[in-house]
């Protein structure tokens, strides 16, 4: 037995009273899928020796099994191994019970990684970084709304302090900080005891919408793991606290959207950030990264913006980007060079909504960025507009031009695994073909009677 199982289960003896443990898999939509287990089968999980069926990556959005999927139809629905991450034991304060999460990827029969799971990924660029001396620092910055749980459609939350219902923008409010004081200390006290590496709060442009933003490491599988148990973690608080914590990209059509904005750099061998070249336009290696990221956006934007309502957050004039275009210090171009202390330069990624797969969004920037370092490609010159009217190419308009755009790509072809693609695109063409049989109604009242 490892010294990090032992860890583990000595942590688990001394904390009598968590009863079961959720062992769990990320999906391609960032949803973890698993199981309760008792607190005796922990050893079971932490030695791989639970099962899973493979297709529980690939469900939809509700769940569903993907018709026609070979991985179900053709196989018998097999199950795969779940190996522990090694991302230690999370502890869950919100539900119930005290509870635990042991989280898992899919391996084969063999113990070989199945290339189907989006951690997977994320792992095998992150390979051909070492390869190369190369380690990705990254950062990640999650937006979010605090909702009326009550309601059937988003309304801003009650003030805990003041008993009104929040009704208008309060950009960098501190007053708003204070009087959801309660419910933020509670999600970072709660991201402490799990090891997420939190930063700083403000309240964003939104009625009841918040950003927190996680500090930077030196592991970008890492940084993954944090956004997908911080999305966990900042739902779970908020229903402890009365409220629900929505991620959605665009949940209210006339307000700003949630962004998933990604920074990172990368540090040779001796630990020297290889973007930074003492100036302020940053290094070659950058530029090259930029071009490499630019050339993939288009049809990597599905992964960006995996969902119908992704649609409505990338609009011009929003602060979310709709075109291929890259800027120093300039907020309206899907790639931003930040400014500040040169040992510091970065690139910051705008494109994707929060409520992306964050492994499948550090898979797809940092291959793109890779495949631009390795070919050296020209980003082009900066712009200091939003790109509208300019000649840059545009990011797919709609949720099937992304899908269509994603199955033919040549650089995603690069990035992600053949098994990986395959499930992405049929899991998306059935969310897609599932909202176009549903009617809304605001399409009723709009034509019932007047065409």
């Amino acid at each position: 037995m490892s010294d990090a199982i032992a860890d583990v289960l000595n942590w688990l003896e001394s904390r009598t009273d968590i009863q079961s443990l959720r062992a769990a898999v990320c999906d391609l939509n960032g949803i973890m899928r698993g199981k309760r287990i008792p607190v005796e089968q922990a050893r079971k999980a932490l030695e791989g020796k639970l099962r899973m069926p493979f297709s529980l990556i690939g469900l939809d959005v509700w769940g569903e099994d993907i018709e026609g999927n070979s991985l179900v139809f053709s196989t018998g629905d097999a199950d795969g191994l779940c190996q522990w991450t090694g991302r230690g034991i999370l502890p869950v304060a919100w539900t119930a019970h005290p509870t635990a999460l042991v989280p898992l990827w899919l391996a084969d029969e063999s113990g070989a990684p199945y290339l189907g799971d989006p951690r997977r990924a994320l792992a095998r660029i992150l390979d051909r970084y070492k390869a190369l001396g190369l380690t990705p620092v990254a950062a990640t910055e999650l937006e979010f709304y605090l909702v009326d749980p009550q309601s059937q459609r988003p309304v801003g939350p009650v003030s805990p302090v003041t008993g009104r219902r929040l009704d208008s923008d309060a950009a960098l409010s501190i007053d708003e900080i204070d009087d959801f004081e309660s419910f933020i200390h509670d999600v970072y006290e709660a991201c402490r005891t799990q090891g997420i590496p939190v930063d700083t709060a403000i309240a964003e442009n939104g009625v009841g919408q918040f950003e927190i933003n996680l500090n930077h490491v030196a592991d970008a599988l890492r940084a993954a793991d944090d956004a997908v148990l911080f999305k966990r973690t900042v739902k779970g608080i908020a229903r402890k606290h009365g409220f629900a914590a929505c991620f959605m990209a665009k949940p209210y059509g006339d307000r700003a959207g949630n962004g998933f904005h990604v920074h990172f750099s990368l540090v040779d061998g001796e630990g020297r950030n290889v973007f930074d070249d003492g100036t302020d336009q940053g290094s070659e290696i950058m530029r090259h990264a930029v071009g490499g990221l630019l050339a993939a956006m288009a049809e990597s934007t599905l992964v960006f913006a995996p969902h119908f309502n992704s649609y409505r957050r990338l609009r011009p004039r929003s602060y979310a980007p709709t075109a291929v275009a890259w800027g120093y210090e300039n907020r309206m171009v899907a790639i931003r060079i930040p400014g500040g202390p040169t040992a510091a330069r970065r690139i910051e990624h705008r494109v994707s909504g929060a409520d992306a797969n964050p492994y499948l969004v550090l898979a797809a920037i940092l291959g793109a960025a890779l495949t631009g370092i390795e070919r050296q490609i020209s980003p082009g010159d900066p712009i200091g507009t939003d790109g509208q009217g300019l000649p840059p190419a545009k990011l797919p308009p709609d949720w099937a031009s992304a899908i269509a755009a994603f199955e033919g790509g040549t650089h995603v072809a690069e990035i992600f695994p053949a098994i990986l693609r395959d499930s992405f695109v049929a899991c998306k063409r059935q969310e897609l073909n599932t909202f176009a049989l549903n009617v809304s109604d605001f399409e009723i009242e709009t034509y019932l009677e007047s065409v």
